[in-house]
């Protein structure tokens, strides 16, 4: 059974830089997309950005384009959200999300086929 745990989350001022982490586990994830969405207080989940496994494919909402990047290490079975020059727009639980080979919900911005249970980040003007 995959499971996704993230962390990094935390309070950071405005400007400022923040590195959030996915661990993955239970499966091979050759194959797999990854991504990373965000639900802030009273309104609905947003994606952020989706790398596939190979790291050959990448995209990102319009909202964090040039400020955050996604990366995945194989080795480790993380995914990473480099997340600079943060906004207290920003504000959210930021979720894990996977799709296995062949759904599309993560490629779409629409959501995986498994989520992490969160973990909060907090801009602060």
């Amino acid at each position: 059974q995959v499971q996704l745990v993230e962390s990094g989350g935390g309070l950071v001022q405005a400007g400022g830089s923040l590195r959030l982490s996915c661990a993955a586990s239970g499966r091979t994830f050759s194959g797999y997309y990854m991504a990373w969405f965000r639900q802030a207080p009273g309104k609905e989940h947003e994606f952020v950005a989706a790398i596939s496994w190979s790291g050959g494919s990448t995209n990102y909402a319009d909202s964090v384009k040039g400020r955050f990047t996604i990366s995945r290490d194989t080795a480790k079975n993380t995914v990473d959200l480099q997340m600079n020059s943060l906004k207290p727009e920003d504000t959210a639980v930021y979720y894990c999300a996977a799709d296995p080979p062949g759904r599309l919900g993560v490629r779409r911005g629409a959501g995986g086929d498994y989520w992490g249970k969160g973990t909060l980040v907090t801009v602060s003007s």
